[in-house]
C-alpha cells in the first residue's frame, strides 16, 4: 500500500496523531477512536494493523496488552518527498506571516492592541 493510501484515511491519521504524543495501549487508542469515529473495536484494530503492516507504527506486547508507537522513518520519507513541493507554498506562508506581523505592529502603534506580553495573559 502506498503511504498516501495509508494516510488518506482520517481514522489512521487520527491514530498517528494520538501516537505522536507517546506510546499508547491498543485499548486506549480504541477508546478514543471509537468515541470520535463511532466505529467498532475490530475496525480500530484493523486500522492499527494497516499502520503496523505498512511501517507507520510499531507494537510492543506486554502480557495481554499491546503498546503502539509511531515509527518516524516513513514520515521522514514523506516529508522529504513533500519537500520538493514546499517552494509552492512556503513563500506565500512567509508573506502571510509578514503581513500579520505588520498588522499587529500597526495596531499596537495606533494603541489598538496590547503589547505581546499583555496578550498572552488574557
Amino acid at each position: 500500500m502506498h503511504a498516501f493510501d495509508v494516510l488518506g484515511d482520517p481514522v489512521r491519521r487520527r491514530i498517528l496523531e494520538l501516537l505522536a504524543d507517546g506510546e499508547m495501549t491498543s485499548g486506549a487508542v480504541c477508546a478514543v477512536i471509537q468515541r470520535e469515529f463511532e466505529i467498532s473495536q475490530p475496525a480500530v484494530s484493523q486500522h492499527l494493523r494497516v499502520l503496523r503492516d505498512n511501517g507507520f507504527a510499531d507494537v510492543r506486547p506486554e502480557g495481554t496488552r499491546r503498546f503502539y508507537t509511531v515509527r518516524h522513518e516513513p514520515l521522514r520519507d514523506l516529508d522529504a518527498w513533500l519537500g520538493r513541493f514546499r517552494g509552492f507554498w512556503a513563500p506565500r506562508l512567509d508573506a502571510l506571516a509578514t503581513e500579520l506581523a505588520r498588522g499587529r505592529r500597526e495596531r499596537r502603534l495606533a494603541g489598538q492592541e496590547p503589547p505581546e506580553d499583555d496578550r498572552s495573559s488574557s
